[in-house]
Formats: C-alpha cells, sequence, structure tokens
C-alpha cells in the first residue's frame, strides 16, 4: 500500500501570485541605491562619501567583540560540535551570560541594543568560530521572535518577550510546511478563533532553533468569518504549550549542529494576545523582518571569505611544488586573487547595506536582498576555491587531517555548511525573482495594467498614457551620462585608479535599464515567465552594487589612513574581475538556450528520456516525496530538548 500524502491546497497561479503581492511593501518613501540602478540611475551619492557610525555605537560594539572573540576561543570547540552535532549547554549558558542572545535588543529590555552593523560583524566572527553557533544566533534574533516585535509588537508584547529573548530564551521562526516553501498562498496551518484565543493545527518543516526553542514565531491562516479579516498571520507561541511536538531533528550535509526540526501543532491554544499585528499581516511582517533580517547572512559569508583567505594564504606558501611555493604558479595564483579581490566586495557591501540600515535614510530592501543573494553564491566559490587549492587535503576531513598528524583545517566542512546559505532564507532562484519584482517595479507602476489581462479597455488606455509620459521622459536619459566623459569620478583617481569602474557602473547600469526596457516592450505580459531573463538581470546588478561599494570602501580606508593603498588594489582587482562576469551576463541575455531548455523539460517530464536513466541503480530509499502533513495529534515522542535540560 502506497504511503499517504500530504491533503495539498489548490491554488492557481495567478492567486499565489497575488498573496506574494499582497505582502509586498508598495511604496518606496526613501531613496534606495539599488533601485535607482536598475532603474539606469547611478546615484554614488546616496553611498559616497561612505557612511559612519557614530563613536559611542564603535565603542560598545567593539567592546561586545573583544568579549565575543575570547569567549569562542576559549569556549566554543568548532570541531566539537561537529563531531557530536550539537552545540554544548556550556557554550550556550556562555552566550547568554555575553548577553549574546540579545545583540539587537534594546538595553531597556535587557539586551545590548549593538547596531546592524556591529550585530553583523558579531555573527561573522561567531560564525567563523562554528557556523551552527551563527546561525542559532541569527535565527534567534534576525527573524526569531525580537526583531517581527521590534518593529510590529505592541508594548505589551515587548514587556513580555523581549526580556526573555535577550537573555534566557531562544526563539524560532516558523512558516516552511513540508508541502509550502517559497509560495506561502498554500500554507495550510490553520489559527481559528475560538474566545479569547486562536487554536493552532498544522505541521512546521525545517524550523531553525525549533528543536530548543522557548518561543517561536509561527504563521498560520486564520479563517475569514464575522468579525476576522483573516489571512496569514503571526503568532508568538511558547514552545511548551500543550499540543506542540517536536517530531523530528533534522539532520544535513552540513551545519550539523543545527537545532532544526518538523513541529506539529495539534488543537494549541494561543491568546488573542500573542497575535504580531493585524489578521491578514503576517506576509508582510515576515517580508519587513527580513528586509534587515537578510544581512545576517552575507555576515557569516564574509565571515567565510575571510578564512578562505587565511587558510589559502598560509597553505599556498607553504606548500611547494616544481621549485616554489604553489601560490606563485599563475592556476592558483588566480584563486587567491579571486578570493581575497571577492572578501573585500562582500565586506564592502555588507558594511555599507548595514551602515544605511542603521541610518534609515534609505530604503534598503532592494540591497539587503542583494547582499544575501551575492554574498551566499560568492562565498560558495570561495569555499570551492579553497578546497581546490588544498587539493587532496581539502577533500580530506579535519579530524582525518588531525589523526594522521597534520593541521587539522576544515575546508570540507566550510563547502558542506556554507551550501545552505543559497537557499536559507530564499533560495539564489526566488531571490532572483523577488530582486527583479522590485527592480521593474517602477514600470509595472506606470504600465502594469497594460499587460493585466484582466483589465478593461478603458484601464489599459489610461495605463498607456501614464506609461507614455514616463517613458518620454525616462528613456531619453538612458542615452548618455557621467559614465562618458573621462573626468568623472575623479575623486577616485590614485595610484591606482577606480574612477574608470565607476563610469563603467553608470554606463552599464543604463545598458541594463535600457535591457529591461527593451524586453518588456518584446513580452509584456510573459515577462514574469522569462525567469533566465530575470535572474541575468539581477545578477548584473548585484555585480555593479559589489563594485559601487568597493570602490567606496577603498576611498573611505584612504582618507582614514587604514591599508588605504591596498584597498584601492583590491577594489581594483574585484572591479575588473566583475566586468568579466557582467560582460558574460550582459552576452547571455539574449544569446541563450532558455527556449531549448523549456523544451528538453517537457521531454524530461514527459518520459521522453526515461532510457538516458537506464544502467544505475537508485539507493534511495522507499516513501513519499512529501511527507503527510494531515492535521491530528501527534504519534511521536517529542524530541524538544532545551539546553540545560
Amino acid at each position: 500500500m502506497s504511503a499517504p500524502t500530504t491533503q495539498r491546497t489548490n491554488v492557481t497561479e495567478r492567486e499565489a501570485r497575488q498573496v506574494a503581492e499582497a505582502a509586498r511593501e508598495q511604496d518606496w518613501h526613501k531613496p534606495s541605491f539599488a533601485k535607482e540602478l536598475f532603474l539606469g540611475r547611478f546615484r554614488l551619492d546616496l553611498i559616497h562619501p561612505h557612511p559612519h557610525p557614530d563613536a559611542e555605537s564603535v565603542r560598545r560594539g567593539e567592546a561586545f567583540l573583544a568579549e565575543l572573540r575570547a569567549f569562542c576561543e576559549s569556549t566554543v570547540d568548532s570541531a566539537r560540535i561537529e563531531r557530536e552535532a550539537r552545540i554544548p549547554d556550556e557554550v550556550i549558558t556562555g552566550l547568554k551570560e555575553l548577553g549574546a542572545l540579545g545583540m539587537k535588543i534594546d538595553p531597556k529590555y535587557g539586551g545590548l541594543g549593538l547596531t546592524q552593523l556591529y550585530y553583523n560583524k558579531a555573527l561573522a566572527l561567531a560564525g567563523s568560530a562554528s557556523p551552527a553557533v551563527g546561525a542559532l544566533l541569527s535565527a534567534h534574533q534576525s527573524i526569531g521572535v525580537p526583531q517581527p516585535l521590534k518593529i510590529f509588537g505592541t508594548q505589551e508584547q515587548k514587556d513580555a518577550f523581549l526580556p526573555r529573548c535577550a537573555r534566557t530564551d531562544i526563539s524560532a521562526f516558523l512558516l516552511t510546511e513540508p508541502d509550502v516553501g517559497s509560495d506561502p498562498a498554500r500554507l495550510a496551518t490553520t489559527a481559528v478563533p475560538e474566545g479569547d484565543d486562536y487554536v493552532l493545527d498544522g505541521v512546521k518543516l525545517w524550523t531553525t532553533n525549533g528543536v530548543v526553542a522557548d518561543l517561536l514565531v509561527v504563521m498560520a491562516r486564520v479563517p475569514k468569518s464575522e468579525g476576522h479579516k483573516g489571512g496569514i498571520t503571526a503568532f508568538v507561541v511558547e514552545a511548551t504549550a500543550d499540543g506542540v511536538t517536536v517530531e523530528n531533528r533534522n539532520a544535513f550535509m552540513g551545519l550539523r549542529g543545527i537545532e532544526n526540526g518538523v513541529t506539529r501543532f495539534h488543537q494549541v491554544r494561543v491568546p488573542a494576545a500573542n497575535r504580531i499585528g493585524p489578521e491578514g499581516a503576517g506576509l508582510k511582517i515576515a517580508l519587513t523582518t527580513l528586509n534587515t533580517g537578510r544581512l545576517s547572512l552575507p555576515a557569516m559569508c564574509a565571515g567565510a571569505g575571510k578564512w578562505c583567505l587565511k587558510i589559502a594564504r598560509e597553505w599556498a606558501a607553504e606548500r611547494e611544488q616544481w621549485g616554489k611555493p604553489v601560490a606563485l604558479h599563475e592556476a592558483v595564483g588566480s584563486k587567491i586573487s579571486f578570493i581575497a579581490a571577492t572578501t573585500f566586495a562582500l565586506e564592502a557591501v555588507l558594511d555599507l547595506s548595514s551602515q544605511m540600515a542603521d541610518e534609515d535614510r534609505n530604503d534598503i530592501r532592494i540591497e539587503a536582498a542583494l547582499a544575501k543573494l551575492y554574498g551566499s553564491e560568492m562565498a560558495w566559490l570561495m569555499a570551492d576555491e579553497l578546497v581546490q587549492i588544498r587539493g587532496g587535503r581539502g577533500y580530506e576531513t579535519a579530524e582525518s587531517l588531525r589523526a594522521r598528524g597534520e593541521r587539522a583545517v576544515p575546508a570540507e566542512q566550510m563547502l558542506r555548511d556554507l551550501r545552505i546559505n543559497r537557499i536559507f532564507e530564499g533560495s539564489t532562484e526566488i531571490m532572483h525573482l523577488l530582486i527583479a519584482r522590485e527592480a521593474v517595479d517602477a514600470h509595472l507602476s506606470v504600465a502594469g495594467d497594460l499587460i493585466d489581462p484582466d483589465k478593461t479597455l478603458s484601464d489599459k488606455a489610461k495605463a498607456g498614457a501614464n506609461a507614455g509620459v514616463f517613458y518620454a521622459k525616462w528613456l531619453p536619459k538612458l542615452v548618455a551620462g557621467p559614465g562618458q566623459l573621462p573626468s568623472s569620478y575623479g575623486e577616485f583617481k590614485r595610484e591606482v585608479d577606480l574612477s574608470g569602474h565607476l563610469r563603467y557602473v553608470e554606463r552599464h547600469a543604463r545598458k541594463l535599464a535600457r535591457s529591461t526596457f527593451y524586453a518588456m516592450s518584446r513580452w509584456q505580459g510573459r515577462m514574469e515567465t522569462k525567469q533566465g531573463f530575470l535572474g541575468r538581470i539581477v545578477d548584473i546588478g548585484a555585480e555593479l552594487f559589489a563594485m559601487s561599494a568597493a570602490c567606496v570602501r577603498a576611498e573611505r580606508l584612504r582618507n582614514e589612513g587604514e591599508h588605504g593603498r591596498e584597498a584601492y588594489q583590491l577594489a581594483d582587482a574585484f572591479c575588473r574581475q566583475a566586468r568579466i562576469r557582467i560582460e558574460e551576463l550582459f552576452g547571455r541575455l539574449w544569446a541563450n538556450t532558455d527556449d531549448l531548455d523549456r523544451k528538453v523539460v517537457k521531454g524530461v517530464l514527459g518520459g521522453a528520456y526515461t532510457w538516458l536513466e537506464e544502467g544505475v541503480i537508485d539507493p534511495s530509499g522507499d516513501g513519499p516525496w512529501i511527507a503527510d502533513a494531515t492535521p491530528g495529534p501527534s504519534a511521536r515522542p517529542s524530541e524538544r530538548r532545551p539546553f540545560g535540560a
């Protein structure tokens, strides 16, 4: 008899898009460097001079980093965490005593009140000691209870929960379900109003921190009824509440110390006072939380780049082949140059985005998303190059290296640990679509009704008139700009000349905008299906943003007299490498195999190529592709394991 499958919520593609669109922040109240970049406007004034943190935040931040470094060096044993697949209780106890659970929480609630900039530096530091520790701290504060309550919580909720989150309680964020990933319109967990409570039923998957959490942010669908608007809604739920069962602790190829599980809710009563925001605002709360919450992931990616550079430098200088260190062989040296230049750029993107978040004068929703996308992809490439530089030792585990008397360098572990970042908090593919939607927002605002099949002829005529006015003003500005003047951005012309790279960014921002306009004119309503094209558009924008951030950071360091000459060299190397990638991406906008790929996919799904699969054995086990998530009582003992219990 076949195993049961999940009862799926039937939602059309259009309905799913409407749910996602309704959750978006519709308006732009503040300027955005990245949004302007996608529109062909290189607003260097929005990021240069590079913003600076105030002296007091630096003092407090540096003091905490010193304490955290001492603690990590003395107490965090990364090899032990990898070996035992869990973070020891004494590590968690020490982090609580340091105040690391409350890094972003206001001091009036018992937190440290660090800025986004120093919070990210702390995550990079902790994550370098153990990626599992970095993931725990990030999931607790970036997307767990503290961040949504900080933005959307009532004063009563802040008073009740933030002091706990700052010092004692670990939190988790529960959105994903066995059959629901990036398509929240099909969310199946329900929260039914009953008196002064809501009754939760459903199953949540991949609940980072869920196995050890004390408090949960749970997204559930409230049915529409009299007096209830309904919709996807956010709740704070006590992990010890009756009916909450951690049914499994999941294991992964990397991040072996992560406490990630499956959580079932059966008739769990949650007070209405624990609802965050109004009914139906859950997705908007989640997306708004992620605007800055996403910066935690590239923070740890930048930290990984620093470690990769350190190991590559030390190893490639020590290891000799054919009479000289392998670093001096061009095939290896180019990899080291890539790691060094890209690490510089990742930190530039991270610090710039973080400081803009702290100042709150720019809308950074695209910048944060680009930082997540770019950081996760480039960190994975850097770790892969490190493994290649290390050769067989890169593929060998640290424990094996130690056992035979060599330095225990966990390069292969770094590769495994970093792989999830291309999936966490929005996969690369979903990030492409999310950023692309924001990048074309101006176009859809003025011309969206033209390509909407449900709009009337009068609506389309009105949209056409509005579009005509917008494009009559916008398109001529894409023809020429300061990027064509040799004297532009002269303040970046030092011993190493970065001004040419900024002129390149300006010219290619306009080219990017022209390409987007041409594509919209060509495909109109089918534009949203051209995911390959949109992904390349976003990748070009990410490279241009990183180039800009690298140049601005180099100039800041030069002005501060801190490694200015070296920073210019690294920025120059990165920009030259990025320009090669950008030219390839522009070429692939129009010369690609996207149409052929779609035909092949239809053939694969239709069984046309099953003969190609012959001659192998499938070692996979039996069972359904997606586990049954039908609501009901749990048939399994809870695997919840709070630290210290």
